[in-house]
């Protein structure tokens, strides 16, 4: 049985400037589990952008209904270790061939910037690492910090991560599909960015 979502703000983000408000709404590592991106999409309440962090399907197996959520909202999406690999390899079952040809066109990387906030947008790591997991501790965490970004957007690990690294706000919603370890079971999560306060709130689904 599906539980409220818990709003757990980890960290107050960015000094805040005048900006017109955006809600941000970030997903990641979905792995083919529409009803967790529809719990998501419910529990971060109205959002001007979804972006999705890679991930959305899994290596072995596609989901039209979690690509065709994606792209019914128009959401920011890059590509992850598991879309690289259902893509190189043998494409079985019943799969829309226009979504997954949208979700293969999708980039691996992508340099925005949502109402003056300078915004890079990966997967696993800003640098080349074979999808290495780098969480907070990680002794290449601080490799995030940039000065050509305010915030850097990233999935990959299944953990949350919101973490200040000089000017560059850093933030992992953790996974929304099949989310992290906790000692009784899976927390899934997702995490909504205000433009305007310049913070990240992560959102806790189980």
């Amino acid at each position: 049985m599906l539980v409220a979502a818990r709003r757990v703000k980890y960290a107050i983000g960015l000094e805040r400037k005048e900006t017109e408000k955006m809600r941000l709404g970030i997903v990641s590592d979905v792995h083919c589990q529409a009803h967790a991106l529809d719990r998501a999409l419910a529990a971060m309440g109205p959002i001007d952008r979804l972006i999705c962090l890679g991930d959305a399907i899994n290596q072995f197996a596609f989901c039209n209904e979690t690509v065709c959520r994606l792209r019914a909202h128009d959401a920011i999406v890059v590509l992850g270790n598991h879309e690289e690999a259902f893509f190189a390899g043998p494409q079985r079952g019943s799969i829309d061939r226009p979504l997954a040809d949208w979700l293969a066109s999708r980039p691996h990387r992508i340099v925005t910037d949502f109402d003056g906030v300078r915004t890079l947008i990966v997967h696993s790591t800003p640098w080349p690492s074979d999808h290495a997991y780098v969480s907070a501790g990680h002794r290449d965490f601080h490799r995030f910090a940039s000065p050509d970004f305010d915030l850097v957007l990233y999935g990959h690990t299944h953990q949350p991560v919101v973490e200040r690294l000089g000017g560059t706000l850093v933030v992992n919603p953790g996974s929304t599909g099949e989310g992290r370890p906790v000692p009784d079971g899976f927390v899934r999560s997702c995490a909504v960015f205000d433009t305007a306060a310049r913070e990240a709130t992560v959102i806790d689904l189980d």
